[in-house]
């Protein structure tokens, strides 16, 4: 089943599980705008998108979420101009260790990256869809360390649980609206936000210790196929052997 003619808008979209969500989206029929930081992410993105025949359902811009300025006067154009979108991936996200040391820039922009971006962009879609009648839907990527609040990444864990905390109550507060909000917290995902080498990613993947990128790309299409009577609240996904 494909989704002929849908609109998506995806935060981080050159790379990791957003350039996996992006490709496979695309091959079902979504029309994907997507928004990124990295140029040379996106031209290799679209070079791969045009190896698979679906560069036309790929849209496009350079813009860092934290400039929230920006994005007062962007999102209402690309709304005009790109839209009227029926589905918001909120999953744009950079690493973060332990907040001792830190200098306050550093965490603030993290912190708009990770958090205040799907607050601002989940308000601005929301209200959109409900103007223009859409039943729609808005998937944010949390992660398991919401739960498993590691010490070593006290600052990625804090917007992780405040996203799990957000997306629950944006939940109760949109589906009356008849927009389906769903969370998904993958464990430990093959990306270039690993520490690891993309080696020692392939071997953790090879002994299925780590997911890759495709797998929750996969998660998010299957949400989006379900009946509109049926709303995936939460999905945790990690690898079989990854002990959490």
């Amino acid at each position: 089943m494909k989704k002929k003619g849908q609109r998506v808008f995806l935060t981080g979209g050159t790379a990791g599980i957003g350039r996996a969500t992006t490709l496979l989206l695309a091959e079902q029929g979504y029309h994907v705008f997507i928004i990124g930081r990295s140029g040379d992410k996106l031209e290799d993105l679209l070079e791969d998108a045009r190896q698979r025949g679906v560069e036309e359902h790929i849209s496009y811009m350079l813009q860092d979420l934290t400039d929230q300025e920006a994005l007062k006067t962007l999102l209402p154009e690309l709304w005009s101009s790109q839209g009227p979108f029926e589905v918001l991936i909120n999953n744009a996200a950079i690493g973060f260790g332990g907040v001792r040391g830190v200098e306050s820039d550093s965490l603030s922009y993290m912190t708009k990256t990770n958090l205040d971006a799907y607050l601002l962009l989940s308000g601005f879609f929301a209200d959109q869809m409900v103007k223009a009648g859409i039943a729609g839907d808005i998937i944010n990527i949390g992660s398991m360390s919401a739960d498993s609040r590691e010490g070593k990444s006290t600052g990625y864990v804090a917007t992780k649980a405040g996203i799990q905390g957000f997306t629950e109550a944006l939940r109760k507060e949109l589906n009356p609206k008849n927009i389906r909000v769903s969370l998904i917290e993958p464990g430990a995902v093959g990306t270039d936000m690993q520490s690891l080498s993309p080696e020692e990613q392939r071997q953790l993947e090879e002994k299925l210790e780590m997911l890759k990128a495709e797998d929750i790309a996969h998660a998010i299409d299957f949400i989006l196929r379900q009946d509109r009577r049926v709303s995936i609240v939460e999905m945790q996904i990690k690898a079989l052997r990854q002990f959490i």
